[in-house]
């Protein structure tokens, strides 16, 4: 019965277990997560639209710090300590910023942006917007980074959009009930105990990940075993520390043109993200009265956005990954987000506004995300767990920084909507042709380590 489920799921003998496993490790840190969002991006517009923007900017900074602290860490261990000390560190965060609330909250403060407000209240609001909006990147470059080590190119084809519904399936979990929260109470507490319910969400994905590495290296092994070993297959069987330096990631995407394609593309698509996101925080500002209402709001845009997610990857990703390659799959983002901006301009309503929002959410994980993480399955470890931090942290933030830019200068020049529409499709032109060129820049990547492995057995 196991094999047939496996077939059915399009996955080879032995890959079901591992897969379960990874299902499992995405769910917590994605649910873990969601019980964040709301929070954070309910702090970061309390005051209003000017102060959020200061906050992007200040966030491209800490994560710039955050990766070259992460590759310091990468250089001295392995994977099997250095990911669960990553996550051992948002744990300590989120018990920190939770007591902080707590005791502000016993001494008479209120939420920020509230009445009772405190300076201490407004700074653990502001700094936890920061963190986390830093933090989220980074776990989630993380988790796959270890999934592009676990799994080879052809496996991540097939086995990431499985993956990737574990996460959905989480990010429903703590979008619906950090919703159903929001709306029972209007408590001070409300964003520490959601901070815990993180934390331990987080705690699970450790012990899951520690399965999953020990499970992965007896599964390599085996096969090992069974079949003529290949340099490749070795690397990823190596426990012993990746080496280096913790400048080497930054120093990889500056000078390979692989990396840095990789990170132009991420910086278009926060962009777009960033615009979207300005979009939608102005209407739940405007709908918006209380701190609660606002948290339960962006819950619903999250819920929305995971349950469309779920859809496109159940029924979609892998046959659309299969059929028209990893390029034109990459491609389908900037099609929607030029056509998602066009319709907003005709009808900028709350409704067309969260529709629009999913779709290109769903769009962003079910689609993109699966094709983009196999980009790196054909770079080495410390590619993988070094530069893949600063693509996916540091520049999307610094993506951030310029959409806020891009943002504040057409509301400078006074563009109306249809008029911003007409600005993204050019961008959105270049952004398809980058990704196309990215889909057969990794097709160059894999004929030439499959060269190099048949070199080396003869």
């Amino acid at each position: 019965m196991t094999d047939r489920l496996a077939r059915a799921l399009n996955m080879n003998r032995g890959e079901l277990p591992l897969a379960l496993l990874a299902v499992g490790f995405h769910f917590c840190v994605l649910c873990g997560y969601f019980f964040l969002r709301p929070v954070r991006d309910a702090m970061g517009v309390s005051r209003g639209m000017d102060d959020l923007r200061w906050l992007f900017i200040l966030t491209s900074f800490v994560s710039l710090g955050l990766v070259l602290a992460f590759g310091g860490i990468v250089a001295k261990t392995n994977r099997r300590k250095f990911i669960p000390i990553a996550y051992l560190f948002v744990i300590v965060c989120l018990i920190a910023f939770s007591g902080l609330l707590v005791w502000d909250g016993f001494a008479g403060g209120g939420l920020i942006g509230s009445d009772a407000e405190t300076t201490l209240s407004r700074g653990v609001g502001y700094s936890f917007y920061v963190w986390l909006s830093a933090i989220n990147l980074f776990t989630t470059s993380v988790f796959w980074a270890f999934m592009v080590d676990v799994f080879d190119v052809d496996q991540g084809k097939r086995l990431f959009a499985f993956i990737g519904i574990g996460g959905t399936l989480g990010a429903l979990l703590g979008g619906t009930a950090t919703t159903a929260i929001s709306s029972l109470t209007t408590s001070v507490f409300l964003p520490a105990g959601l901070m815990m319910l993180g934390a331990t969400f987080f705690a699970v994905g450790i012990m899951l990940m520690l399965v999953l590495d020990r499970a992965a290296l007896a599964s390599t092994h085996s096969r090992l075993t069974a079949n003529a070993s290949s340099p490749r297959a070795l690397e990823r069987t190596e426990s012993a520390a990746i080496g280096g330096t913790f400048w080497d990631g930054l120093r990889a995407v500056v000078t390979s043109p692989y990396l840095l394609g990789i990170g132009v593309w991420i910086i278009f698509m926060a962009i777009s993200n960033t615009m979207i996101y300005f979009t939608q925080a102005n209407i739940v500002l405007t709908e918006a009265d209380t701190f609660s209402q606002r948290v339960a709001g962006f819950a619903f845009f999250d819920a929305l956005a995971q349950f469309m997610t779920l859809l496109t990857q159940m029924f979609i990703t892998t046959h659309l990954i299969r059929r028209i390659g990893i390029g034109w799959t990459l491609a389908i983002l900037p099609l929607v987000t030029m056509a998602g901006f066009a319709i907003l301009s005709i009808w900028t309503v709350y409704g067309v506004m969260a529709l629009f929002q999913a779709i290109h959410r769903a769009t962003r994980y079910a689609v993109s995300r699966p094709s983009r993480e196999t980009l790196f399955s054909v770079v080495p470890a410390s590619e993988k767990y070094k530069a893949k931090p600063v693509v996916d942290v540091f520049l999307y933030r610094g993506g951030d920084v310029a959409g806020v830019g891009v943002d504040g200068l057409f509301a400078a020049l006074g563009f109306t909507l249809p008029m911003v529409a007409m600005a993204t499709a050019p961008i959105a032109g270049v952004w398809g042709l980058l990704s196309i060129r990215l889909g057969r820049a990794q097709q160059a990547q894999i004929e030439d380590v499959s060269a190099t492995e048949d070199a080396a057995v003869s």
